[in-house]
């Protein structure tokens, strides 16, 4: 495991995660991983954020409005089959880890653990959530992107720890 400075890593890391990584959540309410194809990186309240987007429809959403932090993986290695997967399958009819045959290590500075594959992993500690407004969302984006009005609630995590894993 390798420390590595966030903003080193936020351009490749956001080439990937268009792709496709793993949002990994753990509380009370249960634990989950799913596939988060948008987040941003930046530095706000002076620390370094992590924001991703989770659907009141999800399963996950359940369990991170329970959470106190939530990781992200974003693997280096081709996992297509398990980011689909994790994409359009529900923790509430399948097991995903079991599934996709993911193992999960516990996060270092989090509840909520890791997906244990090669690549960059981030720990982020919830510090603000808010729920879109869809009066202040541009109408071209309301059209293409909600059809069915389910829109996200965003979660500005502090990125507690960031670290590569061969």
């Amino acid at each position: 495991m390798k420390e590595v400075k966030v903003m080193s890593i936020a351009d490749e890391a956001v080439r990937k995660i268009k792709r496709g990584a793993f949002l990994t959540v753990k509380s009370e309410a249960g634990q989950n991983t799913m596939t988060v194809g948008w987040a941003t990186f930046g530095f706000i309240w002076q620390k370094p954020i992590m924001m991703v987007a989770v659907r009141p429809t999800r399963h996950t959403f359940g369990i991170i409005e329970k959470a106190a932090d939530f990781t992200v993986t974003v693997p280096s290695g081709d996992m297509t089959r398990e980011t689909n997967f994790c994409g359009t399958k529900s923790g509430r009819d399948v097991n995903k880890f079991e599934a996709c045959s993911l193992k999960i290590a516990d996060g270092q500075k989090t509840v909520s653990p890791i997906i244990a594959v090669p690549g960059v992993h981030l720990e982020c500690r919830i510090v603000f959530k808010a729920a879109m407004d869809p009066a202040f969302l541009d109408k071209d984006y309301d059209r293409a992107l909600y059809p069915q009005k389910d829109y996200h609630t965003l979660y500005f995590g502090e990125i507690l720890s960031c670290y590569e894993t061969e």
